[in-house]
């Protein structure tokens, strides 16, 4: 027998009413948090309970101990990392994702949560400009989607070599060779460490972290060409947002059989827009790309999205029998394009940001986060002692003020002011304050804000 509707219904509600209350506060409150980790768990208390508790009561409990240590990150004035917001019809469908708690496994498990997939993913690749044939998963986020889509690069290339992963594992395999810039995503590496690939052939790049075309060819040279090969390319580095050469660098991959995996967690957006589409054109005669919705399109977390070229790769890498799954031999299953069986539905915010926005609204947002970021920049030139450290292609933006210290120190007072929250990082061997422009409610108000607070930190004295 289902739960009765009344054991949800005040638990529901005080959950809407706080979630709603968050949201009211997010255009003036500061953006840093305010309380500790410590304080949280104080206030929730550490001990559990010896019975049952009201679910309102806990719910309750949650909000008031959780709301003090809470980080904007849903406002239009947090630049830090690079964190997007969540759309309102992405936000509402998620609460439905939870409420449903659909497996979206199997077909003949979630026959609506399939659908949406296959709905999703198809939009997805029509509006990156990848091959409309690809088979699309849905993962946790874009460390995931380079996982799964290494994953399948692995397995392809040692096919190739005469070796079966599946069936004989990487013990005595012959050597995989895996080239990437050295401006990649960490993230790249955490995948290669899970694959057991071991560290990557770092290729030299340019003064933007973009994967140089000529030390890529020696670097190519210089070893084993002709056996596996794996090249991981990258849209949009997280310092200066440059994009790799992707015309120059992948024709020069396939000529020797390597696999070509473009890392495009917020920058494989950019193919949305007619206004950044040239930064990705050559990116889709790639093998296998990953990207994560959270960040340009702004969907709820946890939201990562794997495509590969070649469907059967993905489903080699990712699936496996059980006889008491219940598939259908004619389509390819979710759980087969991913690395987990249980697995919410996370197509469906997915979905409801892409048909909120519509073609035309995606294309707007891209290119209203690319114009807040060149408004940052060209407030930040006229901020005493700021220096825009990078060509702004589309939505970063890196800062120095003067040394180090001094960078740290702006940063610093900048974070203790809370109106906005940029992070600092360390880029080209500079200390550097960086400004991430990723949140679809971002609006000139904000940057205003933001370049007033940046002019505030700056101050000296």
């Amino acid at each position: 027998m289902s739960a009765p509707r009344k054991d949800f219904d005040a638990a529901l509600d005080v959950a809407s009413s706080r979630a709603r209350a968050w949201l009211d506060t997010l255009g003036e409150r500061t953006v840093r948090a305010v309380v500790s980790a410590d304080d949280v768990r104080a206030a929730l208390g550490t001990q559990l309970p010896d019975g049952p508790s009201d679910p309102a009561d806990v719910v309750r409990l949650l909000a008031d101990a959780a709301e003090p240590g809470l980080v904007a990150t849903p406002s239009g004035r947090f630049f830090g990392f690079v964190i997007g917001g969540t759309l309102p019809a992405a936000l509402a469908a998620d609460w439905l994702v939870s409420a449903w708690d659909q497996n979206a496994a199997l077909r003949a498990a979630s026959p609506a949560g399939t659908a949406v997939d296959d709905i999703a993913a198809a939009w997805l690749l029509d509006l990156l400009g990848l091959p409309s044939g690809a088979g699309v998963g849905f993962v946790t986020g874009a460390t995931m989607a380079n996982f799964a889509g290494l994953a399948a690069a692995r397995d392809a290339v040692l096919a190739r070599a005469g070796w079966d992963v599946g069936a004989h594992g990487l013990a005595g395999a012959p050597r995989v060779r895996v080239l990437v810039g050295e401006e990649r995503h960490d993230s790249v590496d955490s995948a290669l460490r899970y694959l057991g690939l071991g560290a990557p052939e770092a290729v030299a790049v340019d003064d933007q972290g973009r994967m140089r075309a000529d030390a890529f060819a020696a670097a190519l040279a210089s070893g084993d060409a002709a056996g596996p090969v794996i090249v991981c390319l990258q849209a949009g580095n997280i310092h200066s947002g440059g994009f790799d050469p992707f015309a120059e660098v992948i024709p020069a991959a396939h000529a020797v059989g390597a696999w070509v995996h473009v890392d495009g967690a917020f920058g494989l957006w950019a193919g949305a827009s007619p206004h950044t589409r040239d930064l990705v054109a050559a990116a889709g005669a790639a093998d296998s790309w990953a990207t994560d919705a959270h960040k340009t399109l702004n969907v709820p977390y946890d939201s990562g999205i794997v495509a590969v070229r070649d469907p059967a790769a993905l489903r080699s890498a990712m699936s496996y029998h059980a006889d008491y799954l219940v598939t259908d031999a004619t389509y390819l299953e979710p759980y087969e394009r991913v690395p987990e069986l249980s697995r919410r539905a996370r197509s469906v915010p997915v979905w409801a940001a892409l048909r909120s926005l519509g073609r035309s609204g995606l294309a707007g947002l891209v290119d209203r986060l690319c114009r807040h970021a060149t408004a940052f920049a060209d407030g930040a030139r006229a901020v005493p002692g700021a220096e825009v450290l990078n060509d702004v292609v589309f939505t970063q933006v890196c800062l120095a003020f003067g040394d180090d210290e001094r960078t740290r120190e702006v940063g610093r007072r900048l974070m203790a002011d809370g109106t906005v929250w940029m992070t600092g990082s360390l880029w080209r061997g500079r200390e550097v304050l960086r400004i991430s422009v990723s949140n679809w409610s971002t609006d000139d108000a904000d940057v205003a804000r933001g370049l007033d607070a940046l002019a505030r930190a700056a101050r000296t004295g």
